[in-house]
């Protein structure tokens, strides 16, 4: 087993390689993390860690992982590789996502298609990491969870919009505050976070600054062990479930 005592701590962002999950990767190593950077194409996660290692200042470590948060073969193996090689998980970052489904209304949604392949990654993909690589998260001495939500997600703010989507988000918002009340007094802390519109391939290039969306996510994967828990947060502030 590999000591990691030099660095912050060990962070897993899914859907590393790109958006936001490549800032939000960036911005941990930046803090001097040991970064995971979980990607489902090998060679765009590769690339992905190059373009980042380019990057001065960079004080921490950026390892590209294969990961497709849809097969649990692939998230087992990963598992091994962490438990393995560092024997503790201090940061989960839910990041991967799919399917604005702007297309699409809830009357005529494809559930066998677009809603299922939402709900298997924005959802379950969340839930099979949580599931898989709790035990080393209860290694680490200040464990984070981090689901990457949406305010569509919002059931107070809901109105018509991309259906898969908005409750994919919905339920991960749920699935948050269940773990949440599990892991209550335990030490590790569990929040959703909505990163807000920003320019990536899915928000399109009207969005804001991938940065600010990312910091988001970064404030809330290195809360103070007296941070708040099994709350939803954009840019630090409470927002309505």
């Amino acid at each position: 087993m590999h000591t990691s005592h030099h660095f912050q701590g060990i962070a897993l962002v899914t859907g590393g390689n790109r958006g936001l999950g490549l800032e939000t990767c960036r911005q941990l190593a930046a803090k001097n993390y040991l970064v995971l950077m979980g990607s489902r194409d090998p060679a765009k996660g590769r690339a992905a860690a190059d373009t980042l290692y380019a990057t001065p200042g960079l004080g921490g470590k950026i390892t590209p992982c294969v990961l497709d948060v849809t097969d649990e073969v692939s998230i087992q193996a990963l598992y091994q590789y962490v438990n393995n090689e560092y024997g503790c998980l201090d940061i989960l970052i839910n990041n991967a996502g799919i399917h604005y489904d702007t297309w699409e209304t809830a009357s005529d949604a494809d559930i066998e298609g677009t809603v299922q392949e939402a709900l298997d990654t924005n959802l379950l993909g969340a839930w099979r990491m949580i599931r898989a690589f709790m035990p080393l998260i209860r290694q680490s001495a200040h464990g984070r969870i981090v689901n990457v939500s949406s305010g569509s997600g919002s059931i107070t703010a809901m109105g018509a919009g991309p259906p898969a989507y908005q409750v994919s988000k919905a339920a991960l918002n749920a699935l948050t505050r269940t773990l949440a009340g599990e892991l209550e007094g335990s030490g590790i802390l569990v929040n959703a976070v909505c990163p807000g519109w920003v320019a990536t391939d899915m928000g399109g290039a009207g969005g804001g600054p991938v940065s600010a969306g990312a910091a988001s996510i970064v404030w809330a994967a290195t809360l103070p062990d007296n941070g708040p828990h099994g709350g939803f947060y954009r840019h630090g502030k409470p927002i309505p479930w």
